[in-house]
């Protein structure tokens, strides 16, 4: 059944971001002040320095996006990416993609095989991770970022909390939480347990991709909704203060982000091609629809994507999730 509804198929909604909008959000905001470009962490070696790299299209420009278990005092191998996007933004400047890859999707990890593509991250670091990107997408990172769970607590609860909705009551056995149909007011740690959820969700890790979606279109929302300065200069804290950048995003690349995100006319949300779910090497895993990620990366590196949606777009709503 997971083949026949995911085959050749496009998400979009507010959506297979996680913590990507947050993330180019924030960017967007700390340029306002300078003193917000001191709170970034960057890290140097991110991008990937060896040949066999794709080359730059020159339309547009590519962010790799990923969310992490990494504590602030952790280095970044031996930690997992939890959320990993790829974010692109048109030439043209009137059109930002957020592509979700599955976390377990099983793909070529270079020096390492087949594996599940979020193990590249813990494997060898973000220059791993973007190497394995680029080798499924062959699409070429421009830049890196990165937001800690710790960052993703705190930035909720700097804004109130923020709302969402569940369809029908569900049970989260890994964190003892029952979601009840209905609204929900999310502070930081339920928002948290609301976003990892994948146990007895019908579509396991790609609902809990929805979750991610829903609950990063609410928060972003209540971001952009927000007046109050105070509560404006937490969340902006939170948020850069939790992000890593590689060390070539300078203030004048986030200026230039917040500019382009402020003239797009077009945000769409899409999550790569599934074929199905599987099991190898004794996990379940989510093997992706080969020629539709062709299809899709294609239109990426063509500057296409609108094009792409025209013909396999499949609406997911954010209204309202499992």
């Amino acid at each position: 059944m997971l083949r026949n509804r995911s085959r050749r198929r496009v998400i979009i909604g507010c959506g297979g971001l996680a913590v990507g909008l947050v993330l180019l959000l924030a960017g967007g905001l700390y340029v306002l002040q300078r003193f917000y470009d001191g709170e970034v962490r960057r890290v140097a070696g991110a991008l990937p320095t060896a040949g066999g790299r794709p080359s730059s299209s020159g339309r547009g420009e590519n962010w790799l996006l990923i969310g992490s278990d990494r504590r602030a005092d952790m280095p970044s191998m031996g930690a997992r990416a939890d959320t990993i996007m790829l974010v692109h933004l048109s030439g043209r400047g009137d059109r930002v993609s957020v592509i979700a890859i599955p976390r377990d999707g099983w793909v070529p990890v270079p020096g390492h095989g087949p594996t599940k593509i979020n193990a590249a991250f813990a494997y060898g670091g973000p220059s791993l991770l973007i190497r394995a990107v680029e080798q499924l997408t062959r699409v070429r990172v421009d830049h890196y970022a990165a937001l800690d769970f710790g960052g993703f607590v705190k930035m909720t609860d700097a804004l109130g909390g923020v709302d969402v909705t569940v369809t029908k009551t569900t049970h989260d056995p890994m964190h003892d939480r029952t979601w009840q149909a209905g609204r929900h007011h999310l502070d930081g740690v339920e928002a948290l347990d609301f976003v990892r959820q994948r146990w007895n969700l019908p579509g396991g890790d790609l609902d809990r991709i929805k979750r991610q979606q829903a609950f990063l279109h609410a928060l972003a929302a209540k971001a952009l909704d927000t007046r109050n300065p105070i509560k404006i200069d937490r969340f902006v804290r939170a948020a850069t203060r939790s992000a890593t950048v590689d060390d070539s995003v300078t203030a004048g690349t986030l200026r230039g982000l917040a500019h382009r995100l402020l003239r797009t006319s077009l945000m769409e949300y899409l999550t790569a091609p599934v074929d199905r779910t599987a099991e190898r090497d004794g996990q379940s895993v989510v093997l992706l629809d080969d020629e539709g990620v062709r299809e899709l990366f294609t239109a990426v590196r063509e500057d296409r994507v609108g094009d792409y949606v025209s013909r396999n777009g499949a609406a997911n709503t954010v209204d309202s999730v499992r």
